[in-house]
């Protein structure tokens, strides 16, 4: 069942083709001036945050792939889901013989996967074509990666949720969602690597659920994690992926213990 779920909702957004293509128009410049900003910055400082310069540049394209498969700004889920709080639409969700949580986290999936390979590819076989990529040489990377963009879109999931959740007491969680994004540009790493940011920052950072979106991810791919640390990165991951969904499940019963919606 939730296979199915997951691949209507890919079909569902298969259907938006010129946002599909606007959106890869956007992906693909915004990488173009953000590529070049990295070759200024490590024209200027060789080897800063431990990259050189094709990782550096290979980052960057990593992160556009990544950017809509994670909705790091937000994005429809949380809009829609926030929509059906508001209006109290969401008790037909509570009444539904399957879980909710379940329900929309195969639903994100779905879209998680189409945002990938219809928003993600083609920004990246750009940048590879004329930019250069740093590729993978060790087989197991090749392996590691789509776990780690799996579970990023869980985190990612599991954060926009929280997020989702909020309305059940603000009544309105657009707040809350701003700033959600604003965390997640810049706690993700998608501005800047996080291993650039100063040490206590860049610590703090790279323990908070927002690097399993898009830092670790791009540091399995461009090899920073060998053996036991290529397992240690997955399970960070893993681990924070568990706890939001806790989270969110603890949340959840909490939240719909009473439900009041605008108008009554």
């Amino acid at each position: 069942m939730y296979l199915a779920i997951a691949w209507r909702s890919f079909r569902r957004y298969a259907t938006y083709r010129a946002a599909t293509a606007a959106g890869v128009f956007t992906n693909t410049v915004f990488g173009v001036v953000l590529a070049y900003t990295y070759i200024a910055l490590w024209h200027a400082h060789p080897g800063v945050g431990g990259y050189d310069m094709r990782a550096a540049v290979t980052y960057v394209w990593l992160g556009q792939a990544m950017l809509a498969t994670t909705e790091v700004f937000g994005g429809p889920f949380v809009r829609e889901l926030a929509e059906r709080v508001r209006k109290g639409d969401i008790a037909v969700d509570l009444y539904r013989p399957v879980d909710m949580q379940a329900w929309y986290l195969a639903s994100d999936a779905g879209r998680a996967a189409f945002s990938l390979l219809a928003r993600g590819a083609v920004p990246t076989a750009f940048g590879a074509l004329v930019f250069g990529f740093r590729w993978p040489h060790d087989p197991a990377v090749w392996f590691a990666y789509p776990v780690a963009i799996a579970l990023a879109v869980i985190v990612s999931y599991g954060l926009r949720f929280l997020v989702v959740l909020s309305g059940f007491w603000l009544l309105d969680s657009q707040g809350v969602d701003v700033l959600a994004g604003a965390l997640g540009i810049f706690m993700s790493g998608m501005l800047l690597p996080l291993t650039v940011f100063p040490a206590g920052l860049g610590e703090v950072a790279r323990v908070l659920p927002w690097s399993a979106l898009l830092q670790v991810p791009a540091d399995v791919f461009l090899g920073r994690y060998h053996g036991v640390a290529l397992l240690g990165a997955l399970g960070f991951q893993a681990l924070w992926a568990v706890v939001l969904l806790a989270v969110g499940r603890l949340t959840l019963l909490l939240a719909t213990r009473k439900v009041v919606v605008q108008g009554g």
